[in-house]
């Protein structure tokens, strides 16, 4: 049996409130001017602190001074104003390939040599699980109304991450719908590897890595 290519994973919590921690000079001013736009203290230190560490794990993986690498998108367009695909190290055709994710106190990093998306969520309220269930795939609404009512948002939470994971490795984002995609448990879309993290009590997370080969038997595909 192949086994699936290997992620590299980085896990961070944020410093305690009130902490002081200074604008690495390793960010760019691209970054330091988005850092610079975030409304409250807590988004900006979040923001610079996964952004900080994503440069020290990459640099590490090139042996590149952090500073000076650089960022795009491995393709123009997208929804919005913005560009669309994958975050891509310039410079660096062959990757490696890597995806950033978090929520409220923590951050998760993946690095690996094929395309990959890695999702942290903090377990949602109950009305937050009910208003986004209609917007699901019809097999992830019915597996998740199968699960008792107190232990829906937990499972919601551990579905979501899988789905992110995957449509950032994509390089998609929700732009492809929620909808189009199963991503229950045991369910591996076509060509990727999706699998859960362990992660702390209230949050939920996982990875998706391009996995271009037959995957075993009684493996269940997910594209609707």
């Amino acid at each position: 049996m192949s086994v699936p290519p290997r992620v590299r994973l980085r896990t961070l919590s944020l410093p305690a409130p009130g902490s002081r921690f200074p604008v690495p000079d390793c960010l760019d001013e691209t970054e330091r001017t988005r850092a610079a736009g975030f409304a409250g203290p807590r988004a900006r230190l979040r923001y610079v602190t996964a952004h900080a560490a994503l440069r020290e794990v990459l640099a590490e993986y090139t042996g590149t001074d952090a500073a000076r690498l650089r960022f795009g998108r491995d393709r123009p367009g997208g929804t919005g104003s913005g560009p669309g695909g994958r975050p891509v190290l310039l410079g660096f055709p062959e990757g490696p390939h890597f995806s950033l994710s978090h929520s409220h106190d923590l951050i998760v990093i993946a690095v690996a040599a094929v395309p990959v998306g890695v999702d942290v969520q903090r377990v949602p309220r109950t009305g937050t699980v009910d208003a986004l269930l209609p917007r699901l795939h019809p097999a992830e609404r019915e597996g998740l109304l199968r699960v008792p009512r107190a232990a829906r948002a937990a499972a919601f939470a551990r579905l979501w991450t899988r789905k992110e994971a995957y449509l950032k490795g994509l390089g998609t984002g929700l732009a492809r719908g929620l909808a189009t995609d199963c991503l229950l448990d045991g369910t591996q879309p076509d060509g990727w590897h999706v699998r859960d993290l362990a992660a702390p009590p209230g949050y939920a997370a996982a990875t998706a890595v391009a996995y271009p080969v037959p995957l075993p038997a009684g493996h269940r595909t997910g594209t609707a």
